[in-house]
């Protein structure tokens, strides 16, 4: 198969939802090929190390196969061999934790009572 262009295969296999933000983010110094920063106008061949920042994260993939036309999704998954580091996936996780909601209180009950709020406090002392 052919070469194709860096932002054009992002796109073919679904990693990017249009070739524009696939062309932005190899403008933006986002994608690399082998350890190199790319142009959009970069070709990537089989077997090439592919590092794609998106959302906060760093993708990894090995190109398996290189196609110009959008594909359906399982065909795309057929292209690439998905490398990232499962600490990479998990980084969201790791921030989210302990940033929830405030306490929720049913409408209609008005504050805690002194008592009701020393409770509180002992359930959310025994967390720490």
């Amino acid at each position: 198969m052919a070469d194709a262009r860096i932002d054009q295969w992002l796109w073919s296999v679904r990693i990017f939802k249009s070739r524009t933000k696939a062309n932005e983010a190899c403008k933006k110094g986002k994608v690399w090929i082998n350890g190199n920063k790319v142009k959009p106008s970069m070709t990537v061949s089989q077997d090439d190390h592919i590092k794609v920042g998106k959302n906060r994260f760093l993708y990894e993939f090995i190109v398996l196969k290189t196609i110009k036309k959008r594909v359906g999704a399982p065909e795309a998954q057929q292209c690439y061999q998905d490398i990232t580091p499962e600490e990479e996936l998990k980084k969201f996780d790791r921030w989210y934790v302990g940033k929830t909601l405030g306490e929720f209180r049913d409408k209609g009950a008005g504050r805690p009572t002194k008592k009701e709020r020393r409770a509180i406090e002992e359930f959310k002392s025994l967390d720490e």
